[in-house]
């Protein structure tokens, strides 16, 4: 059964995964195996692989990411829930040859559709719907 405080839970042990680049073992029980959706600024993926395609990527990119899930707020209907999420993201990213990294301080606002499966609250469905960044932070 979905609730409140199972959808924020798994949101913020999501996010403690993303911190510190867990393997996608870890990860991908967070997702449904079918019918996959995320939607980022830079690309749509589909499907567990399109996430792990993704997933590598930015792990190569950014390092010393913060998570700080700042709302969490769903509409449950039975065994499916729309979820408004804004979390502060930090990460640092160093791009070759500046001699220093750059500081990502942002909110990010997003959506989810999340449902109960084998369960569990699964994420079907994930937009990054705006991006607020924070005064000066570096920009992606």
């Amino acid at each position: 059964m979905l609730t409140q405080e199972s959808i924020r839970e798994m949101a913020e042990v999501w996010y403690r995964k993303l911190d510190i680049h867990a393997p996608m073992v870890e990860i991908l029980p967070f997702l449904v195996d079918d019918g996959l959706e995320m939607v980022f600024p830079e690309a749509t993926i589909y499907g567990w692989a399109g996430f792990e395609g993704w997933y590598q990527g930015v792990i190569r990119i950014f390092f010393d990411e913060v998570h700080t899930v700042k709302v969490c707020d769903s509409e449950i209907d039975g065994d499916e829930a729309t979820t408004k999420v804004v979390v502060q993201w930090e990460a640092s990213v160093w791009k070759p040859p500046a001699e220093k990294s750059e500081r990502i301080v942002l909110d990010a606002y997003q959506t989810w559709e999340v449902v109960y499966q084998d369960g569990t609250p699964k994420v079907k469905r994930y937009v990054v719907d705006e991006l607020k960044y924070h005064e000066g932070s570096a920009k992606l």
